[in-house]
């Protein structure tokens, strides 16, 4: 049996049990369990299960909706359209000719992309989505990172996306999250984004995040950095508006879209 032949029974198991142990994968599918721990590793990695003490299980469903709003990228089927459009356009305006943008995972981050384009600007992306919406513009110059895909969440990820940040100087950085604490950590639920997400942060000289107020708590236990580390944050109406004044205080510049 293929490997992908696996990972589509184990991912079909999965769906049936809602968890399943390494033991029970194993004779289901008449393999041995090295064979599966290695096949949950790279499901794992993909995000298209959670890997668990001694098994295997679905992610929860909602999380994997908002974990940093790239699920889906039908932006036209999703019910907060409105806002994730008004938050685009006040973060293109922010953009300036002839800079260099690294525009994080995320449905908003490619409706940025959409309003660069025709714009004498670099944009530097591991999001498959901004590659759709920029493939074909002879005037913007397009900078994939290499990586993994992760085909759920369109996005390029592992060492390869790591290094090749680290060669990266940027003037601009469009960072998504799953969350802004009341504390001022800006979180995230996605361990195999978490290090790429930290890359673009050192790699670019301001940073602008994205979030709507959903992600006001939001969720996610990964810190990412904090409200203090942050240039701009573009958000919409009803964040908390005590969690934004944490943001002005830190000499952050707030956008209400």
């Amino acid at each position: 049996m293929t490997s992908s032949k696996r990972h589509a029974k184990i991912k079909e198991a999965l769906r049936a049990t809602g968890v399943a142990s390494v033991r029970e994968l194993a004779d289901r599918l008449q393999v041995s369990q090295s064979t599966i721990r290695r096949d949950l590793t790279v499901l794992d990695r993909d995000g298209e299960l959670l890997r668990t003490y001694g098994g295997a299980a679905l992610p929860p469903r909602g999380a994997a909706e908002d974990a940093t709003d790239e699920e889906p990228f039908d932006v036209s089927a999703s019910h907060d359209r409105a806002m994730k459009e008004a938050m685009a356009d006040q973060a293109a305006a922010l953009v300036t000719d002839e800079s260099v943008v690294v525009l994080d995972i995320g449905t908003t981050t490619s409706l940025i992309a959409r309003r660069l384009r025709g714009r004498p600007v670099t944009v530097i992306t591991s999001n498959v989505a901004v590659l759709d919406e920029l493939r074909d513009d002879d005037t913007v110059r397009l900078v994939m990172l290499g990586g993994v895909l992760r085909r759920n969440y369109q996005s390029l990820v592992g060492s390869l996306t790591e290094r090749a940040l680290s060669q990266v100087s940027a003037d601009l950085l469009f960072l998504s999250c799953t969350g802004v604490r009341a504390s001022g950590h800006v979180v995230d639920d996605m361990a195999v984004e978490e290090p790429i997400k930290h890359a673009m942060i050192e790699a670019a000289d301001r940073v602008v995040l994205v979030a709507s107020e959903a992600k006001f708590p939001g969720t996610g236990s990964l810190r990412l950095c904090s409200l203090s580390d942050i240039d701009v944050l573009v958000t919409t109406g009803g964040a908390d508006p005590r969690t934004l004044q944490l943001c002005r205080q830190a000499g952050g510049q707030v956008l209400v879209a």
